[in-house]
């Protein structure tokens, strides 16, 4: 079905027909109305690069927690914990309203008890306008953890949530697949730039897409898996990549010898979760073993 999916929406120039991307990829709307105990609103971050996210905020546990303090501050054990989350499709398809995501974070928030922020990012080889290759998602993203540092978020929270209750100085950044390469990227960056206040505690990456020229075991021993090939994952970094880039790009591979030394950033605390049939597991199991930030669930 994921593979009738891909071929209905790309054409044969290589492009993404976006009318069938949304047709057949569910949207679901944003819902200030508390469902499943989180409601979500849509932000726009930056109008012209069609830069937004979705904000999930969980439903109040106490009336404390949402009222607004004059002499004193909330008590830090209810303060909200933000998650950054930036989803998967290849940097090609999805955003925060698919419903798989919108599912998912709406989920996350309810059972971390966070705001969880769920960023759009520019997607190339619409052939209607300008590709937008490497590195654009990165900047999108960036710019979404700067638009939080701005102060400008919590005006967009509901008036009876009080802004002091979102706690800067616990932010996590998480993603799954091309979301995960963009988690780890956009955690690099931010530990050479001055994000203050804001404070990143932790990466979650969920089956990174990674990956390097030459073939790893896994691409080679595991096959007709449900989800994606490897002449798929190929076309995905194609698209994304500059022209004339191959896969040794530090954007895909994190180790190739024009990437930074993971050994030498200052990373907060990562965790790589590594599915057992993921073609790219062992790009994944070599970032756990050359960062001494990173743990590992397999």
């Amino acid at each position: 079905m994921l593979h009738a999916f891909d071929n209905l929406c790309i054409r044969k120039d290589g492009t993404v027909n976006r009318k069938w991307d949304k047709f057949l990829g569910t949207q679901v709307p944003a819902n200030p109305q508390a469902k499943c105990g989180v409601s979500t609103v849509d932000v726009i971050v930056d109008f012209e690069k069609d830069v937004w996210v979705r904000l999930f905020i969980p439903k109040k546990k106490s009336r404390k927690l949402y009222s607004l303090y004059k002499k004193s501050k909330p008590q830090a054990q209810k303060l909200f914990p933000i998650i950054f989350f930036y989803h998967g499709g290849g940097f090609v398809f999805l955003s925060p309203d698919s419903v798989c995501y919108d599912t998912f974070c709406r989920r996350l928030a309810r059972k971390c008890h966070a705001l969880v922020i769920s960023v759009h990012y520019r997607q190339e080889l619409c052939r209607r306008a300008p590709e937008h290759k490497f590195p654009a998602a990165y900047d999108d993203c960036f710019a979404a953890l700067e638009w939080l540092q701005s102060g400008q978020a919590t005006q967009c929270l509901p008036r009876s949530i009080d802004p002091r209750c979102i706690d800067l100085s616990r932010v996590f950044l998480c993603g799954d697949s091309a979301g995960g390469n963009i988690a780890h990227h956009v955690a690099v960056r931010a530990s050479e730039t001055e994000i203050s206040p804001l404070c990143i505690k932790g990466v979650m990456l969920l089956s990174p897409f990674f990956g390097g020229q030459e073939r790893t075991p896994a691409e080679i021993r595991v096959r007709n898996v449900p989800m994606v090939s490897v002449k798929r994952l190929d076309w995905y970094w194609k698209s994304f990549l500059p022209h004339g880039a191959n896969r040794d790009h530090p954007a895909c591979n994190i180790f190739g010898r024009n990437s930074p030394d993971l050994s030498d950033v200052s990373l907060p605390s990562v965790l790589i979760i590594i599915g057992g049939l993921d073609i790219l597991q062992d790009w994944e199991v070599g970032m756990f073993s050359s960062t001494p930030q990173c743990n590992a669930c397999l």
